[in-house]
């Protein structure tokens, strides 16, 4: 790309320029633009949203891993992985992440964003504050109560199919301690029961399509697609726009209120830093001149690694049987055109539970994804001899990685080292974990099924043992974070204040799941909504009082 702006397109000049078409950039489009003397051009680098798969809900499978819709990112060597490098997915359409992820609605628990009110020393992070958030984005199918909202974009579903196997599942997990649950969402997720999901009567609800489609015909509202962004423009301490091209070619835009960065745990800190904002010993590496030495933007990255347990089992349908012949997908595709249930309409995980790694922790601090079927990993085809999944990951793991530009070109890919396993407390819990799962799949409830671990495999026996196991099995469930953190303003590695504004420069917010200081226990795709809603409101404040004067 060139640097002459002047050989560049010039979009013009916008009140907010929105860097990221993702779940969070599509609220923060359809918030801002909802006022019409507010001007906002939003930039995706992904394409449009228009393929059927991911619409159809079982098109994840098509989805992670392609090209035309992941970035295809790929972590470094991990030595907790035992040297393995694995798939980091990364949502590369209208929606990001929500366009291709597994539609799980899970908000976390009370205790994580109390946490992020201490960590940030401001009480609207707080659960009792940030509640009120998550039901105003909401449309619940059991209606409005003191947890739940109704009428908002973010539609929230049961799902439209069942499985014996599952229901199994979840009584072989209560009679090994944990209770039932009908709700995951009430500020404690303790229990085992069916995730309930961002689907709209069998197709998936994705961010897009909720907020980012009712306001594409506001005339103050531009998209641009295919916009692969190179860096930010800053003079005198301020960011004023953003270069970039589209479909090759070069372009600008100018922001004249704020230019608000919302593409992601890994896109945005890649951004920044590519602009010289970040470890400056390390943007020197790389040929990048350093504009504002920030060591944070990159740092402090946090993921759930899911260890996933495979079980051979026998006498009861899976899907690894029901999609094993012709007749059998015909079957699953017949019934979703027809009714929009059955396989074809179900999520990656079905059966959730949330359980204690001993008995001393206060809150759950492990989540178990629970699937009908088994597959080596996304994008391979299902195993052939019938068999579940029990994945299992750690909800508030210790570990810190990071995730690094290494070019200054915007089409090589970052370095990501989310350091997996990487404190001993992770490893202990990994074995713990590991552990707990096998006493769940042996209980009564599962024996008529004879369930036979087929991996990591019934070798592997003490904890020790076990978290050695979690090395070889362990991979992610895509829920990056943390990586442009929030945190008081007397906090160096903070690199935004609580209202999300980047310290040591005007004019730019940071609004996607980079900000989270910790990461939340449960699926991260509905606190990034609520952390949308949570910037579109400081955003409009601050103009507010700006035109107040």
């Amino acid at each position: 790309m060139s640097d002459r702006t002047a050989d560049r397109l010039d979009f013009g000049a916008f009140d907010y320029v929105i860097v990221g078409g993702g779940t969070a950039g599509c609220v923060l489009a359809n918030r801002l633009s909802a006022d019409p003397d507010v001007t906002v051009l939003l930039l995706e680098a992904g394409g449009k949203d228009g393929w059927v798969w991911l619409h159809v809900p079982a098109g994840y499978l098509f989805c992670i891993g392609n090209p035309r819709t992941d970035w295809c990112f790929k972590t470094e060597s991990e030595p907790g992985l035992n040297g393995r490098s694995i798939h980091y997915a990364r949502g590369k359409v209208l929606g990001g992440c929500s366009s291709i992820n597994g539609m799980i609605a899970m908000r976390g628990q009370a205790r994580d964003y109390d946490e992020w009110a201490a960590l940030t020393g401001d009480e609207r992070w707080s659960w009792e504050r940030v509640l009120p958030v998550f039901k105003y984005s909401e449309d619940y199918w059991r209606g409005a109560d003191d947890m739940h909202g109704v009428g908002g974009e973010w539609r929230v579903e049961r799902q439209r199919l069942r499985w014996d196997l599952l229901d199994r599942f979840a009584e072989a997990a209560q009679q090994a301690g944990i209770p039932s649950t009908e709700d995951f969402n009430r500020g404690n997720n303790a229990g085992v029961g069916s995730f309930e999901v961002n689907q709209k009567n069998g197709i998936r609800w994705s961010a897009a399509k909720a907020f980012l489609r009712p306001a594409l015909d506001r005339p103050n509202l531009k998209l641009v697609v295919d916009a692969a962004i190179d860096r930010l423009e800053i003079a005198d301490g301020r960011v004023t726009g953003v270069l970039f091209a589209v479909k090759g070619e070069p372009a600008r835009a100018s922001a004249r209120v704020e230019t608000v960065l919302a593409a992601g745990a890994i896109g945005s800190p890649a951004i920044l830093q590519r602009s010289g904002i970040g470890p400056a010993e390390h943007l020197r590496s790389v040929g990048v001149p350093v504009v504002l030495d920030a060591p944070g933007v990159g740092g402090n990255l946090q993921d759930h690694l899911q260890l996933r347990m495979i079980y051979k089992v026998e006498g009861v349908l899976t899907l690894n049987k029901r999609a094993g012949s012709l007749f059998g997908k015909a079957m699953m595709g017949l019934e979703y055109a027809l009714f929009r249930r059955g396989p074809l309409a179900m999520a990656p995980s079905q059966l959730g539970a949330f359980a204690k790694s001993a008995p001393e922790v206060a809150t759950p601090d492990l989540e178990y994804h629970v699937q009908p079927l088994s597959l080596e990993k996304f994008g391979d085809p299902l195993h052939a001899f019938p068999a579940f999944t029990a994945s299992v990951c750690d909800l508030r793991p210790a570990s810190r990685g990071w995730t690094r530009i290494v070019s200054s070109d915007p089409a090589v890919a970052p370095a990501i080292a989310p350091c997996y396993l990487s404190d001993p407390a992770d490893r202990t819990r990994a074995g713990r974990a590991l552990a707990l799962t096998r006493r769940i799949v042996a209980q009564p409830a599962l024996a008529p099924f004879k369930p036979t671990e087929h991996l990591p495999g019934p070798s592997f026996r003490t904890e020790e043992e076990l978290a050695a196991a979690a090395g070889d099995i362990g991979t992610t469930i895509f829920h990056p974070v943390g990586t442009c953190r929030m945190g008081r303003a007397d906090d160096p590695a903070a690199v935004l204040d609580p209202e999300l504004r980047f310290k040591g420069l005007r004019g730019l917010r940071v609004v996607d799941a980079s900000i989270m200081p910790t990461l939340t226990s449960g699926n991260t795709n509905t606190p990034t909504v609520m952390i949308a809603e949570r910037g579109a409101a400081l955003m409009k404040d601050a103009r507010k009082a700006a035109l107040r004067g």
